[in-house]
This record gives C-alpha cells, sequence and structure tokens, in this order.
C-alpha cells in the first residue's frame, strides 16, 4: 500500500474481513509490544535533501582526480545518500516518528601490475553533506595504499599465524561471525542453538566486550525499531561472558527476555525480523603499537573484501601484511581467513584503545530475502593469537 490517502480505507477493509478476539491483548506477542509516544527530527537544517545534486557530482569529480595511476586499471564511483522520516503506529498506540541521514562517497578500484591483480573499496560515510568535504588527503592516503599493495604483494604462506585485525576488519568479523550468531530467532525451537548460547557461558577473556547500540549514529541508527521498540544498548558479551541476545516481539516472547529494539525490515514490504543494528567490540586501554611490538610472526589485516559465517566464518580480505618481529612488513595475497567463532573468540588476546565505528557506503547486511539492511559496525584494532590463513 503506497496510497498513503487510502491507508484508512484499507484498514477498515481489513477490520471488517477480521474475527474480533476479545482476548487479544493477553496474546504473548501483543503483550511484548511497548507503547511508545515521540517525535525525533534532528535534520531540519541540515538535509542531504537540500543539498544541489550538482554539488554532490562536483564533489565527486573532485575526489575523482587522484586515481591517475596506471595501475588502476577500472573504477565504478560513486555518491550515495539517504534522508528517511518514518513514522511507525500500532493499536496498542504506538505513534512515534524520527528521522535519520546518512551520504558518502565510495571508489571501487579494481588495480593490476604485472600478474598482481587486486580489488579494493575506499569510502567514506557521513551524517552530514559538508562531512564529506575536504577529504583529499584521506582518499590519497588508501589509494596510495591500494597502489602500493598491487606493486608489492607476494603469496601468503599457507598456515596458522597470530592475527591482527583493523577496526574496520574487527567490525566485519564481529558483524559475519557473532553478530548473526546473537540474532535470537535462530534460537527459536533450535534446542542445540540455545544451548550453545547459554546465557552466562564463558566464551573469551575479560578484555572482550561485544554490544549491539542502536542509538549510535551512522547507518545502523534506529531510535525505534520497526515494531515501535526503543533503541537500546545491547550487552551480547561482557568480561568474556555471553550476556544477551538480540530480540523481536516474537523472539522476545518464545525465550522470555526482555526486547532489544532489534526488529527491522528494509521496507513497509517485508516483516520485522531480528537484525543488528551497529554491533562492535568495545575498545581496551592499549596502545595498537605495544600490540603489534608482541608479534613475532603474524597478519595483519587492513581492509577486507567480504565476509560470511554462523558457527565457522570466513573473512576475504583486500589488503593484508605480514607481521614480522613486532614490525608491519611485506604485503601479502590472502585468499581467506577462517576459523570456528567460539574458538576464535577464545583466541582474542588484546583490543587497542584506538577505536573506530563506520558505515558501510553502498550495500548493506543480508539476511532472508531482506538486503541490503543499513547496519553500522567496527572497533578497535584486535588480536587473535590463532586463524587458519590460507
Amino acid at each position: 500500500m503506497t496510497d498513503l490517502s487510502r491507508v484508512q480505507e484499507c484498514i477498515d477493509t481489513l477490520a471488517r474481513m477480521a474475527t474480533p478476539n476479545p482476548s487479544i491483548m493477553e496474546h504473548p506477542i501483543v503483550k511484548a509490544f511497548e507503547v511508545n509516544r515521540d517525535r525525533i527530527i534532528q535534520h531540519e537544517r541540515d538535509s542531504i535533501a537540500d543539498v544541489p545534486a550538482a554539488e554532490k557530482q562536483a564533489l565527486l569529480e573532485e575526489y575523482l582526480k587522484l586515481l591517475d595511476y596506471p595501475e588502476i586499471v577500472h573504477h565504478t564511483s560513486y555518491y550515495v545518500d539517504n534522508k528517511t522520516i518514518k513514522s511507525i503506529y500500532s493499536s496498542k498506540g504506538t505513534a512515534v516518528t524520527f528521522d535519520k541521514q546518512t551520504c558518502g562517497i565510495r571508489l571501487n578500484l579494481e588495480l593490476a601490475c604485472g600478474d598482481n591483480k587486486n580489488s579494493d573499496v575506499v569510502s567514506k560515510a557521513a551524517i552530514r553533506f559538508d562531512e564529506l568535504r575536504g577529504l583529499e588527503d584521506y582518499f590519497k592516503e588508501r589509494i596510495e595504499k591500494s597502489v602500493a599493495f598491487v606493486r608489492e604483494a607476494v603469496p601468503i604462506e599457507p598456515g596458522i599465524y597470530t592475527v591482527l585485525l583493523s577496526p574496520e576488519a574487527t567490525g566485519v568479523f564481529t558483524h559475519e561471525s557473532f553478530g548473526h550468531k546473537s540474532e535470537s530467532d535462530f534460537m527459536v525451537g533450535d534446542e542445540t542453538m540455545k544451548a550453545e548460547w547459554a546465557l552466562g557461558k564463558t566464551i573469551g577473556r575479560d578484555l572482550l566486550t561485544i554490544v549491539d547500540d542502536g542509538l549510535e549514529f551512522g547507518n545502523g541508527y534506529v531510535p525505534y525499531d520497526d515494531e515501535g521498540t526503543r533503541g537500546k544498548k545491547t550487552y551480547i558479551v561482557k568480561n568474556g561472558k555471553l550476556m544477551g541476545r538480540l530480540h523481536s516481539a516474537a523472539t522476545s516472547a518464545a525465550l522470555g527476555e526482555p526486547l532489544t529494539g532489534n526488529a527491522r525490515a528494509i521496507n513497509f514490504q517485508f516483516e520485522p525480523i531480528v537484525r543488528m543494528t551497529t554491533t562492535y567490540i568495545e575498545k581496551g586501554d592499549r596502545p595498537v603499537k605495544d600490540i603489534i611490538a608482541e608479534i613475532d610472526k603474524g597478519i595483519y589485516v587492513e581492509t577486507v573484501r567480504h565476509g560470511s559465517g554462523m558457527s565457522t566464518f570466513t573473512i576475504a580480505p583486500s589488503r593484508a601484511y605480514k607481521i614480522e618481529n613486532g614490525n608491519i612488513t611485506t604485503p601479502v595475497k590472502v585468499s581467506v581467513i577462517t576459523g570456528n567463532v567460539f574458538e576464535t573468540l577464545a583466541e582474542v588476546d588484546a583490543v587497542s584503545e584506538e577505536f573506530e565505528l563506520m558505515s558501510f557506503v553502498g550495500g548493506g547486511c543480508g539476511k532472508m530475502e531482506q538486503y541490503p539492511l543499513p547496519v553500522g559496525f567496527g572497533g578497535p584494532y584486535t588480536r587473535v593469537r590463532k586463524l587458519t590463513v590460507q
């Protein structure tokens, strides 16, 4: 239904077709729904909708001038933005309206030098258009890293390595390998998975805390989910122990646990299902340089092409480097890094005080038939003592 002028007419038609249930308010799922009334409008003065298209195009074209390298054989580059004003109403009395916006520039690079080939993405996401101005040094540095990598990278010798994940790689690892396992619709009716996810179970060291937070600004900002539940900061893991899981009203009722504000749909045509918002590992208290200095032989994963997984995960790096005697050295070509989720979490032995949250520019999270859903991700530099590298 896209004709808003006929919404009430359609509701009335459906009501005439329905059979009244005098006990409906006692249904466990109906009882679980929150009732909220709120209005959060933050982008009236800095709306990206007010920026002329020509100005957005001109900014992108300025950054395209930085791509003048013979090693960049092809690129697909674009500016993207989205502004949404969402209203959610329920028959229990919820009436909330909020706005969110994001914008970004993404340069998809295909590179070649001799027999070496690579693809990489250089991007920057923001909330306001003005935050994308003046980023020549940012883009230049990353483009030069991509070019140097394709010139110099050598094949990795497969094996078991200590792996240092950048904030980007940490975010992808957290989202793909662990975040999806915390979505509780996978556990309803699955006793094996519920047992695996027993709350209170120790799965890592005290330094490991994993959070999903719908109130973090960016792509994952969800002050109210699509069932009208207020967004929350949910500790999935705290100090190495499983503390919670992500819920919709249906899974909250089924498992007898509090709502978390994670019922999300890509648009009104789909039913809300349990999805992440902004998921990350919390920062530690050690400088990353000290963490690197302790690694005699390892791999540093700086950027990631893609990742996937549930019980076992894979990460395909775009750029990775050797770590030798406490220093990041030679670029190396790595196909995949793999591991068992819980075994890998137990191997996390250092997280840095440096920390970054970010948003995808283009793409997003996929689950069932709903893709792409905007999410946030990131974290500190994360050291894993043992991972399989191929």
